[in-house]
Order: structure tokens, then C-alpha cells, then sequence
């Protein structure tokens, strides 16, 4: 199945652009607690089964304030919180995937900086079983090459950590400065469904700048290689304008 919906609400509101979404054949969202998890309990169990009732698929995008490999422990501490708290709305939410930047190289080697990650994300992952939490910790491929998390990293870290992750298309062709379609996915073998990310986007040779609106020239070559694969695939949209643009994707893959 392929689901396409935006990253937050573009302004409307989390409850206006559920039905904006709904209104224009979009069947997800992303709730974004981009500078803070502030929701309550009972707005996220409503907004929740207000999205079940539209057969809009939710999922959360945690703070941007995250690195599980700072040299700091408190700052490690107080990332670990972030996600929790962010995992706790997700749950009440009913959304599936809990996306997260994971960390920076710093100065350390990459596979010092993965041994880290993986250990917080393996606690991370008790502390959600034991609160009986209905949630999968996805961390996402990074636009930066200071930032841990190119596709092979988090390969490796879904099977040795029992996590999932989130392909970010446009972070991909920010950091490696090009994508091959068919050599991602062929990467992605075997992974059933994937959460995905995907937009316009501006960089230089050190990676992302910024995201910028979604051209049909970017969303063609995509939407034709998932067609081909036949993959189970939900698309997030993360340009300024992500409703729009996934109404585009939308377009490019019924088409």
C-alpha cells in the first residue's frame, strides 16, 4: 500500500489539516514536535481516533534536539527524554513510527559513534516494552555528513539494535550529492513496509541547507521506481509547502 501525506499541519492545526488531508485523498501525517512534545493526553487520543476514522495514518517526528552520542550525559539523558516523551504521545496517538535524528559523528570514528547509538537505542527500545508502548523508534537517514545516519548505518542498526528507520530521499541526495533509485532500494529488500520522507532540497558539499519545494522533476524518477517495485511505502512530505507537494506525489503515482 502507499500512503502520502504532509510533515505537520502547515498552519491549519493538527485537526484542521486532518480534514484537509482527508478532503484532498491524503491518507497521512506526520505530527511534528519539532521544538518541544506539547500535546495533551486527551488531545492526542482524540486527534488519534479522529485520523483512525479518516484512515489517515499518523506518525511523529521527535525534537530536533537530540544526540544519543554526545560527548555530555546529560545532554544524552535529556535526548532519551525527548524520544520518550514523543514515543508516550505516539502511542496515545495511535501513530506507528517515532522519527528521530540520531546523533553527530563529533570528532569520534563512525563506528564509535554507531556502538553509542546503538546502546541508547536498545534502551530506548526496553523502556518502550515495558511501558507496553504501541510504537517503532525510527531513526532517520541524515542530509549532513556530520550526522550519523547515512542508509547503511541505519541497515545496520535496525538488525543489531531491533529498531526500524525512516528513508529520508532528499537527506540521501543531500549527503552523497546523488541518488540511484534502484540502488536504495535495493538496499530496502526485505524491510516489508517503509517510512519514508521525501521533498525539494537545497545543498552543498558539506549536505543539507534546507528544504525547498518538491518539483515535479525530483518526484517523477521516485514515484516511477515505487510503481515499478510495487512497494509498501508511506511518503512524508517535508517541503514549506507539503501539503501541496504531496497532492503532487499523489498525482505522479496515480497517474
Amino acid at each position: 500500500m502507499i500512503r502520502i501525506g504532509p510533515a505537520g499541519s502547515a498552519g491549519l492545526g493538527n485537526e484542521k489539516a486532518l480534514e484537509k488531508i482527508n478532503e484532498l485523498g491524503l491518507n497521512a501525517m506526520e505530527i511534528e514536535f519539532t521544538y518541544g512534545v506539547r500535546m495533551s493526553d486527551s488531545q492526542a487520543k482524540s486527534l488519534g481516533e479522529r485520523a483512525r476514522e479518516l484512515d489517515i495514518a499518523l506518525s511523529v517526528h521527535c525534537p530536533y534536539y537530540i544526540n544519543l552520542a554526545s560527548k555530555e550525559n546529560a545532554k544524552i539523558e535529556a535526548s532519551k527524554k525527548r524520544i520518550m516523551d514523543s514515543c508516550q504521545k505516539a502511542h496515545l496517538l495511535g501513530a506507528g513510527y517515532v522519527v528521530f535524528h540520531a546523533g553527530f559523528y563529533q570528532d569520534r570514528a563512525k563506528k564509535e559513534t554507531f556502538d553509542l547509538i546503538k546502546k541508547e537505542v536498545g534502551d530506548l527500545a526496553k523502556a518502550i516494552k515495558k511501558n507496553q508502548w504501541d510504537v517503532v523508534l525510527a531513526p532517520e537517514t541524515t542530509g549532513k555528513k556530520s550526522q550519523f545516519g547515512d542508509i547503511d548505518e541505519l541497515l545496520r542498526l535496525k538488525k543489531e539494535a531491533g529498531c526500524e528507520f525512516c528513508v529520508d530521499f532528499a537527506h540521501i541526495l543531500a549527503r552523497d550529492g546523488e541518488i540511484h533509485y534502484d540502488g536504495v532500494f535495493d538496499k530496502l529488500k526485505g524491510m516489508g513496509h517503509i517510512h519514508a520522507h521525501f521533498s525539494g532540497i537545497e545543498y552543498t558539499e558539506k549536505g543539507e541547507r534546507r528544504h525547498v519545494l518538491t518539483e515535479k522533476s525530483a518526484i517523477t524518477p521516485l514515484a516511477k521506481k515505487i510503481l515499478e517495485r510495487k512497494v509498501d511505502i508511506a511518503i512524508i512530505n517535508e517541503s514549506p509547502d507539503p501539503i501541496t507537494d504531496s497532492v503532487k506525489m499523489k498525482k505522479a503515482l496515480t497517474q
